[in-house]
This record gives C-alpha cells, sequence and structure tokens, in this order.
C-alpha cells in the first residue's frame, strides 16, 4: 500500500469515528500522526481530501451491500437493508454522507463529480441486491430508488426518537416495495 492510500485509510477511520462537520487539515494531521504539508502533497488539499473520504466510504457502502445474503423476498430485503443501514460500517458511512450535504458540500465541485459517480455506484449495489431478493430486472430500479429514499429519511427520523413510528413506516415500506415487485402496487394504494 503506497503512502497516499495509508493516509486515506487513517483519515477515513478518524473521519468514522469524528465526523465530517469541522474537519480542519491541521488537527486531523495530528490526530493521525502527520503533518497538513503531506495531507496536501498527496491530496492537493482539504477539498480533495473529503471528496477521497465521500468516496471510499461510498466504497465501504456497497462493500456492506455486496455482504448482504439475499432475503427470501423483496419485503424480507427492504428489511435487511433497514437492519443494515442502521448496523456497521452501512450507520457511520451514511452519516458521512449526511455530514457532507448538511453542510452543502455535495452540489459544489469536486464533490458534485464525486457523489454522482459514487452514486451510480451505491445505485447499482441497491438494484442488484433487489434484484437478487426476487424483483424483476425492470422494476429493481424503480424499488432501489423508493427504498434508498425512503429508509435514508428513516435513518434521519431516528434522531428525532420516534423508534415506533420509524418501525411501522419500515414496514409500509417494504410491504410497498413488495407489492411493485409483484406488480401488485395497485391493490395497496
Amino acid at each position: 500500500m503506497d503512502r497516499k492510500e495509508e493516509l486515506l485509510e487513517q483519515v477515513v477511520e478518524h473521519v468514522l469515528e469524528h465526523g465530517l462537520i469541522g474537519l480542519t487539515l491541521r488537527p486531523l494531521a495530528a490526530a493521525i500522526g502527520t503533518s497538513d504539508r503531506m495531507l496536501i502533497y498527496h491530496f492537493g488539499g482539504r477539498d480533495e481530501l473529503v471528496a477521497a473520504v465521500v468516496a471510499r466510504t461510498n466504497e465501504l457502502s456497497v462493500a456492506a451491500i455486496g455482504a448482504l445474503a439475499p432475503a427470501e423476498d423483496v419485503r424480507g430485503g427492504v428489511e435487511a437493508l433497514w437492519r443494515a443501514y442502521r448496523a456497521e460500517p452501512l450507520h457511520s458511512c451514511l452519516q458521512i454522507y449526511l455530514q457532507a450535504a448538511a453542510t452543502g458540500l455535495i452540489g459544489m465541485e469536486p464533490y458534485r463529480s464525486v457523489v454522482r459517480e459514487t452514486n451510480e455506484l451505491w445505485y447499482a449495489a441497491l438494484r442488484g441486491y433487489i434484484t437478487a431478493c426476487g424483483a424483476p430486472p425492470e422494476r429493481a430500479g424503480r424499488i432501489a430508488t423508493l427504498v434508498d429514499s425512503s429508509l435514508f429519511g428513516f435513518h434521519l427520523d431516528l434522531a428525532v426518537d420516534r423508534p415506533d413510528e420509524v418501525a411501522a413506516g419500515v414496514a409500509d415500506l417494504a410491504a410497498a416495495a413488495g407489492a411493485i415487485a409483484e406488480d401488485r402496487i395497485h391493490s395497496i394504494i
């Protein structure tokens, strides 16, 4: 592993533990045992380093989805995804994405390009998982979009401390995704 990769691994580990908001190079460098100049040398600056962290945490997220065993059906798959969203490493990776979004980074370059690329990988992983759980490929994208947007929202709702409502919402989402997969969506509307 080259030095840049080693540094990125250390930075990602630090950011997963401490978050992205308020991240500055000098304290970060001190925390991982290097200098801010070394980080600038390898990454070009804070923006490029944060973009690399967002990309790497997305890779970890995609790997977490890839490691999920397919459920017996789409409904079970949505429930398994929700458990994965709440467990490590996906929980911390989603927090990094949320923090990047909350600080307005995602719409600015170099983040916009990185997020566009990483989102494609993320959605491909979700479509693949949903398909492995029995969704017809022609409906998997629709289901993945609905499920990801909803689970991401439920992930945010947990901070408001409404676990019973969130659990009911996840169950409803799982039922709706199952109905879409089986082309029975009109029977639940």
